[in-house]
């Protein structure tokens, strides 16, 4: 632990309930409308003018933890129905700019209708529609965001066969203009459809974005209870990226965000070799599976039911006593040996204040292994934003010999509707 006395740095906070719990009316007035205003995580694409009516309904429903999944997931259909028929009439007029806006808007209702993971039928039915537009949003935008399917050639087990990501390769890449690649591990919440803002900041700099999703969550072949399928599934990707002529092998960088982080701790150790660096931006690797952070964090500063949501994510279903009691075993970064492998070039970025995954798992990584780099940001909570940002955009472009402006590049972040 980072505290004396084997204490969480955060103890004295884990016991006090964050005011957002209270009801779906709270979470909308004290977290959520500011970041839909902005159009920026976990509204990416999507505006003000459209949630504003369904988050009524909501309220006018009193709807509150526990949820009820599905009565909370079809809340948010007929305005994503809508916008995804006003998306096609746009395209069949050959309006493209609109229709891209259209069918993106549509996808940040789905996204937020299925948040935070699709557990309950009408959340997965929200998951495939989210997708369908999304791909249709991003297909339209002047530099396309495309879908790949990459062979999962390592699989083994209950493992699926594909990886479903979203790539983008800048116009000018070729055999003879070789780019960077950007991979991007998503969240517990966050999938390829909506990450996908990250693509043309990257674009601007002429470099290539890969996003995939973890284990556990949107379409990631890997078992998610078997802590070594991420292993085999990044095997696969990395495997189809040495296929691509117009990448620089020599330049392929990895960042995870959230969840994501704990992936991206684990591929720096496994895939070494195949890595310039790696980025984790808020991420755990030990103390984030101890049973006393899990019993409090359902109530602390995610927006619903974190250690429930990271059980069902992991594998084990709802079966809540049992994650509590096998998780730290099972995926442990530390117990397994992994932090003492050796690693490539690794920076470590979070919030001191965090109460998603503890600052802890960060003090315990810098004390095992390789020297790692980190940046801690002092009464910040999860990711450390925004000052996270402007630390891990100049240390990758460092990393990878290119020129970039932090403003110029997080102003393509928020979302603007223009129709």
């Amino acid at each position: 632990m980072a505290a004396p006395e084997g204490k969480f740095f955060i103890e004295s906070k884990l016991a006090t309930p964050a005011p957002h719990h209270a009801s779906f009316k709270a979470l909308w007035e004290t977290k959520w409308k500011p970041l839909c205003d902005k159009g920026v995580y976990p509204f990416m694409f999507g505006c003000t003018k459209d949630f504003q009516p369904v988050i009524d309904e909501i309220i006018k429903k009193n709807l509150k933890e526990p949820y009820d999944w599905d009565q909370y997931a079809e809340c948010f259909f007929p305005k994503a129905r809508e916008l995804a028929e006003a998306a096609e009439f746009a395209e069949k007029d050959g309006n493209k700019e609109k229709a891209s806006e259209l069918y993106l808007r549509a996808s940040a209702l789905y996204r937020i209708a299925r948040f935070p993971a699709p557990r309950s039928e009408k959340q997965r039915y929200a998951w495939e529609e989210g997708k369908k537009v999304a791909r249709k949003g991003l297909g339209l935008h002047e530099f396309p965001m495309v879908q790949v399917d990459i062979p999962h050639v390592h699989a083994q087990g209950d493992d699926g066969k594909l990886l479903p990501g979203f790539f983008h390769l800048p116009a000018t890449a070729s055999v003879s203009n070789k780019v960077p690649l950007i991979i991007i591990f998503t969240g517990l919440d966050g999938y390829r459809t909506e990450l996908a803002v990250w693509k043309e900041g990257w674009r601007t700099l002429g470099c290539a974005t890969l996003i995939v999703e973890i284990p556990g969550t949107g379409d990631n072949p890997g078992t998610p209870i078997d802590p070594t399928s991420p292993d085999r599934v990044w095997s696969s990707m990395f495997d189809w990226i040495a296929k691509q002529d117009a990448i620089d092998q020599s330049k392929i960088v990895n960042w995870g965000f959230s969840t994501g982080g704990y992936y991206s701790i684990r591929v720096a150790h496994t895939h070494a070799d195949r890595l310039k660096g790696v980025v984790v931006l808020g991420g755990g690797c030990h103390h984030m599976f101890d049973p006393k952070w899990l019993d409090h964090a359902d109530h602390l500063e995610y927006p619903f039911d974190l250690s429930h949501t990271l059980c069902y994510k992991f594998g084990f279903g709802h079966d809540f006593d049992r994650f509590k009691k096998e998780a730290s075993d099972k995926f442990s970064l530390l117990n397994d040996g992994t932090l003492t492998r050796p690693c490539t070039k690794l920076l470590l970025v979070n919030g001191t204040e965090d109460e998603i995954f503890p600052i802890d798992d960060y003090y315990l990584c810098l004390h095992h292994g390789m020297p790692k780099e980190a940046r801690f940001i002092a009464n910040r909570k999860h990711m450390g934003e925004p000052e996270s940002f402007l630390i891990i955009l100049p240390w990758i472009w460092e990393l990878l010999g290119i020129q970039g402006n932090t403003g110029q590049f997080m102003s393509t972040i928020p979302f603007k509707p223009k129709y």
